[in-house]
């Protein structure tokens, strides 16, 4: 049984849409599972869909939990698995309607990556998307998630919010998913309740405090700030925004609800309860940055770096879009043309982990296709193969596959119309391309 500190409860009696009895019950019932379809990557599905969830386009609710790790389609980033209340930033996005055309738009705290998809799928292949993840081991994931989505208008770096000066005055549209203290996650993550305290909250109030001193100058004037948690308390939600208003400058800015979702509105915010929105908790608010005063750009560094590539081979995989092809290192890398826009990036202090598509390597004369390629939304391949289920799960496993085919050399494996990975056929035998360590383990 899940106890919720009194410390909590107490703190929240009397807010608006706050109801104890009904929260303590909610925190003892069953996690809602939902998932978001993958706007690039529409297909049959394997799983059985349940309600759609309200403010999120190509979302739903599943009745039961299956094992996503025995769906290739998880795999094939068909879908991404997602608690319903974070997927409002879909519908806060589209009550923006100044934007520009190709909006830059950074995730400033972006791992695991469910914010930076619905981003991804919001531009639509427009504009750029820039994910930042502070902890160097958690970016994996974020490139990973981002892979798997398929579009080619993103980037990952892994810096401290401090260290972006150079993406000063540059952003459009700016995502802080603050780190917290976590009582929204009790239900899902038990253990958090033993970290929880007062303390705590203070300390993660201050710290979304720096973040957000560290990071307001990289918005122009005019830019939206989306600012959320997965906590309760009001130190780390209410609070912060009305001091940004207060010493920062902002403006904040409705988003129409409907009554039927259960979302309360406080003065400085919307929040989720689990007892009235079968979702996790959650707040967000979103804001946008005066256009008083001058921002001042960075000063940008021309450091001319020869990473353009003429004629490569990889080409013909981009033949229906119009991009550069870059080599970094070993690796070719597929660059839309609204890359240019960062062009000054490259040769900066932004420790890059992810740049448009991965293409691969060449050896000798021979193309070894990288596995982001397969996974490619906007790639096109002519040489495909496609695989049944138990196919895919055993190449998934990087176990022996036998197959039968009429191709030469790389081809495209997929399952229900969309890329899983790479294998080479052989005259006698078939080599399984899978990166080792995305092999399924069970």
């Amino acid at each position: 049984m899940i106890e919720i500190p009194i410390s909590l409860l107490n703190e929240l009696e009397g807010s608006e849409g706050f109801d104890r009895e009904d929260f303590i019950a909610a925190h003892q019932q069953e996690i809602p599972v939902s998932i978001r379809l993958n706007p690039f990557k529409k297909c049959e599905m394997d799983l059985v869909l349940g309600n759609k969830i309200d403010w999120c386009d190509n979302s739903f609710y599943l009745n039961e939990r299956p094992s996503f790790t025995h769906d290739p389609l998880f795999h094939a980033g068909a879908y991404y698995v997602q608690e319903a209340g974070s997927m409002f930033l879909e519908w806060a996005l589209k009550s923006i309607k100044d934007l520009p055309e190709d909006p830059i738009a950074l995730d400033l705290c972006g791992s695991p990556g469910g914010k930076s998809t619905i981003l991804s799928s919001f531009l639509a292949n427009k504009g750029l998307l820039i994910s930042n993840e502070v902890i160097k081991t958690r970016t994996a994931t974020l490139v990973q998630n981002l892979n798997k989505w398929g579009a080619d208008n993103s980037l990952v770096i892994n810096n401290d919010p401090k260290d972006l000066e150079i993406l000063r005055g540059e952003i459009d549209l700016l995502i802080i998913d603050a780190p917290c203290s976590g009582s929204g996650l009790f239900r899902k993550q038990p253990d958090a309740i033993q970290e929880w305290s007062v303390e705590n909250v203070d300390f993660c109030a201050s710290r979304q405090k720096r973040i957000l001193s560290d990071s307001i100058s990289l918005l122009k004037e005019g830019g939206y700030l989306f600012y959320s948690t997965c906590s309760y308390s009001t130190e780390e939600n209410e609070s912060n925004v009305e001091w940004m208003i207060k010493e920062l400058d902002f403006e904040l800015k409705e988003i129409e609800i409907r009554p039927e979702w259960g979302i309360v509105k406080t003065e400085f915010g919307y929040r989720f309860y689990p007892n009235r929105t079968k979702s996790e908790g959650f707040f967000c608010a979103l804001l946008q940055k005066k256009e008083e005063g001058n921002v001042k750009r960075a000063r940008k560094q021309n450091r001319k770096q020869n990473i353009f590539v003429k004629n490569s081979p990889f080409q013909r995989f981009f033949t229906e879009k119009q991009g550069e092809i870059v080599k970094f290192g070993d690796l070719f890398h597929y660059l839309p043309l609204q890359f240019e826009k960062l062009a000054f990036v490259w040769g900066s202090n932004l420790y890059l982990k992810k740049a448009g598509v991965c293409l691969g390597e060449l050896k000798g004369k021979d193309i070894i296709p990288n596995h982001e390629l397969a996974l490619s939304s906007t790639a096109v391949h002519s040489e495909k193969i496609n695989l049944n289920k138990d196919e895919a799960l055993t190449y998934l496993r990087k176990q022996e596959l036998k197959i039968q085919s009429s191709l030469n050399g790389f081809s495209l494996l997929e399952y229900k119309g969309l890329g899983i990975g790479w294998g080479k056929v052989l005259e006698r035998r078939f080599n399984n391309y899978l990166p080792s360590e995305l092999r399924i383990l069970s």
